[in-house]
């Protein structure tokens, strides 16, 4: 699912943080908010184009089911996502570009949360089916903190055959809430199909650039950075000038980024200086020796370099409710990849209740088809599928390709 668009692109800046500045009062329902104050939408996301934004997210960051529950407008969902693309399609005008803006749930995938992973699918395929109908122009997946739920998200929007970014954020050492790193989301989503994949919140650029320089390497697809305007004061203020934000995006923009714009403190000015900074700035200068990904396996929090010369994988592990044990044993030993035998849906499911405790990159081994997308499906990484099977090869390669599993 790839992206037609021109790059460089400017993203616009912060929502939230300008509309605070413009009267949005604390504790409230933001996107109720919205709709009952639409010309201060409007009139921000406007400004944002004038600056130069080529993309503007419609105003749905938290318009999905599980955050309008807080509220008690949970009924509203499908209604307040058409609404809201409609605003900022009022604003746009044909002269960009508008996101459907996609965020966390608030809860997460079990068993460290209360929802299962077809629970949080529909949560947001029913987010994603609305922005979809109301026009937007592509998804984006934004300020992420967990691989279960990103990819939830992303399997939600592919149904509805739109580009896809994602962007993530991460803490100080470079992790997220829940533990995942760039690369392993890098890794484990590009082979998705998503159009874009980086970073927004976070830092400011300065700190962004770390994270961005690791991941460059390995990226098949464009990079997006949207940090913040730098850290806030007592007072929520934030730091970067426009102008000081411009020259710290531009060590974004020479480890990768093409894709640029401004999270929380950002303002139209703010954008108006990254615009001037990517239509001076030299993208043919840009060179990164990239990396080959081609055996590389991740879980949530670890990438595996792999080698297809003497790769050592254990035997297979049945599936079952006190599989953790085996896991751990099989994490410790010097072997290249734990094989998991899946023979039905529920082994599959049974895995995904333990997966976090293999400590080892994964292969699956099946020989039934319905089994082997059940147990991608519910994998929260890139996986490895045993190429030793009854299945059809060509079945087993579409399998495998629909979750970014490598075939072996």
């Amino acid at each position: 699912m790839g992206t037609d668009f021109a790059l460089p692109i400017l993203l616009d800046g912060a929502t939230g943080s300008n509309l605070i500045e413009r009267g949005l009062p604390a504790g409230v329902c933001v996107e109720e908010w919205i709709l009952e104050n639409p010309d201060v939408l409007i009139g921000l996301q406007k400004e944002f184009i004038e600056a130069g934004s080529n993309i503007i997210y419609a105003p749905t960051f938290s318009a999905n089911r599980k955050k309008l529950e807080h509220y008690g407008l949970e009924e509203k969902t499908v209604e307040f996502n058409k609404r809201l693309v409609e605003l900022s399609k009022k604003a746009s005008a044909g002269r960009a570009l508008v996101a459907g803006d996609i965020s966390p749930t608030g809860d997460f995938v079990e068993p460290f949360g209360s929802m299962t992973f077809s629970e949080m699918i529909d949560v947001y395929k029913e987010q994603a089916g609305a922005l979809k109908e109301a026009g937007v122009d592509l998804f984006v997946i934004e300020t992420m903190m967990s691989l279960s739920e990103i990819r939830a998200a992303v399997i939600a929007c592919r149904k509805f055959s739109l580009p896809i970014f994602v962007t993530i954020t991460v803490d100080e050492n470079g992790r997220t809430l829940t533990g995942a790193t760039a690369l392993s989301c890098l890794i484990s989503l590009q082979e998705m199909g998503i159009s874009a994949f980086g970073l927004n919140c976070s830092h400011g650029p300065d700190k962004m650039a770390e994270v961005i320089k690791e991941i460059a390497p390995f990226a098949k697809i464009p990079l997006i950075a949207k940090p913040n305007a730098g850290q806030p004061d007592e007072c929520g203020r934030y730091g970067l000038s426009p102008e000081d934000m411009a020259k710290g995006m531009e060590e974004l923009l020479k480890n990768g980024v093409t894709i640029a714009g401004g999270c929380c403190g950002s303002t139209p000015e703010h954008i108006a200086a990254i615009r001037k900074l990517l239509d001076g700035f030299d993208f043919s200068s840009v060179k990164i020796e990239k990396q080959d990904t081609g055996l590389m396996l991740a879980n949530e929090t670890q990438v595996f370099y792999l080698s297809a010369d003497g790769l050592e994988a254990s035997e297979p592990v049945a599936c079952g409710v006190d599989m953790a044990d085996e896991l751990l044993e099989l994490s410790d030993s010097n072997l290249d990849v734990i094989t998991i035998e899946v023979l039905s849906a529920d082994d599959a499911y049974q895995f995904s209740q333990n997966s976090h405790m293999a400590k080892l990159p994964v292969m699956f081994k099946s020989d039934d088809p319905m089994a082997l997308k059940s147990a991608l499906l519910t994998y929260h990484g890139r996986a490895m599928v045993d190429g030793k099977s009854s299945i059809p090869e060509d079945e087993l390669r579409k399998i495998a390709a629909k979750y970014g599993a490598i075939l072996y």
